[in-house]
């Protein structure tokens, strides 16, 4: 309730102002992580989908197969610090600048066990009948695997790319050390890129009333978010139980 009040027009359309002046927005903040986390999903979900596949349709039993597995497990586990310091070195310190880019491969490396997880479970719920069929009628693995079990899986898959970014939309510590922050209008996401989660930890740290009531409408803002792609998760959900 609290964030509610912070939540006008000119917070989803001005840049923010200085400590004490009042006014202002979050709108650079609003769309930098809008971006990150789009280009965040773009890249976790194509490699997470392909890599579920692989386990859950062809690897069962193969060493990449169990190498695979251990590398879900480990990221799973894996403070996402660790993630944003892995980055930094990676990326940051070859570049020589913070960035968006940074940023969104952080968010990808925590997104892909989830969409690994997601995938090769939802996978192995659809009936081996399915694929029996398909490969009784000259079909092949892949064409069996994309034509028919990819489609019937579909609404799942939706499903675990949805909560994958929902995992990552409260990131903060890595994208502290990936993308950072910037007061300004986001030139291209080759350069320090203003987020939601960072501004909230600056803003909520600060000693001005009007950069912690920012705060709060930013946190009510992501959890706003959060809920509705759990809402939509399980709408999709739902509605492939209800085809089945």
């Amino acid at each position: 309730l609290r964030g509610i009040s912070s939540l006008n027009p000119a917070f989803f359309t001005q840049l923010p102002t200085p400590p004490g002046t009042g006014g202002g927005g979050l709108a650079n903040a609003i769309i930098g992580t809008v971006l990150i986390t789009l280009l965040a999903a773009m890249l976790g979900t194509p490699i997470g989908i392909l890599a579920g596949i692989f386990l859950a349709e062809f690897g069962k039993g193969s060493r990449l197969a169990l190498v695979i597995h251990s590398i879900t497990n480990i990221l799973i586990g894996v403070p996402s610090i660790i993630v944003g310091v892995f980055v930094y070195t990676l990326v940051v310190e070859p570049m020589k600048t913070f960035s968006g880019i940074a940023g969104a491969i952080s968010l990808a490396i925590i997104m892909l066990p989830v969409v690994v997880r997601t995938t090769e479970d939802i996978l192995k719920l659809v009936p081996n009948s399915l694929r029996e069929s398909g490969l009784a009628i000259g079909a092949s693995r892949w064409q069996v695997t994309l034509q028919l079990v990819f489609r019937t899986a579909k609404s799942g898959l939706l499903t675990g790319v949805l909560l994958a970014v929902a995992r990552v939309s409260g990131e903060t510590a890595p994208l502290l050390f990936t993308a950072m922050n910037s007061p300004y209008w986001m030139g291209s996401l080759t350069e320090p890129t203003s987020n939601l989660t960072v501004t909230i930890f600056n803003y909520a740290m600060s000693p001005y009333p009007d950069w912690q009531a920012k705060a709060w409408g930013a946190s009510l803002l992501i959890m706003a978010g959060v809920l509705t792609l759990s809402i939509i998760s399980r709408l999709a959900f739902r509605e492939k139980d209800q085809t089945e």
